[in-house]
């Protein structure tokens, strides 16, 4: 498994996180919208995982931080291209719209996807934390992916 990541910085306070994976699209796509794929890794509270996996659809869940902290959040998919691209609105208190993540894949090769994360956020600080939460998701799908190999 790949673990080469690259980081840009975007416009204003953006990020964009490049990983390659040792799996297909197919099988990165299947941990990103099964429920009890994504619970594995995304250190999601058992039993508050909700997924509706299509334009429009809301999703939630409880996260517990390494630490044990609990952060509940709500939000909704926005683009929905299977296998390909991923577009999760994040709704953040006090903001009138949702933040968005974005998520693409591309196949590189066989067997081996290149996703690429990005996000934009209203600070520098916002971004900080997106972007440590959204190396610390990298990390953990990189590690369910290579446990799971095979299956």
């Amino acid at each position: 498994m790949s673990t080469e990541q690259t980081t840009e910085a975007g416009n204003g306070y953006s990020y964009t996180l490049t990983r390659t994976l040792n799996a297909t699209p197919a099988q990165v796509w299947q941990a990103w919208t099964t429920p009890d794929q994504y619970a594995q890794w995304t250190y999601s509270v058992p039993g508050t995982l909700e997924m509706d996996v299509r334009p429009g659809g809301t999703w939630k869940a409880t996260m517990r931080s390494p630490e044990g902290a609990e952060f509940p959040l709500t939000g909704s998919y926005t683009e929905v291209v299977e296998h390909s691209a991923l577009t999760l609105g994040m709704d953040v208190p006090g903001r009138p719209e949702p933040t968005l993540l974005t998520i693409k894949l591309a196949e590189e090769g066989p067997g081996n996807t290149v996703i690429t994360l990005s996000q934009t956020s209203d600070t520098a600080e916002e971004r900080d934390s997106a972007e440590q939460g959204s190396t610390m998701l990298l990390d953990s799908l990189t590690k369910f992916l290579a446990d799971n190999a095979g299956s």
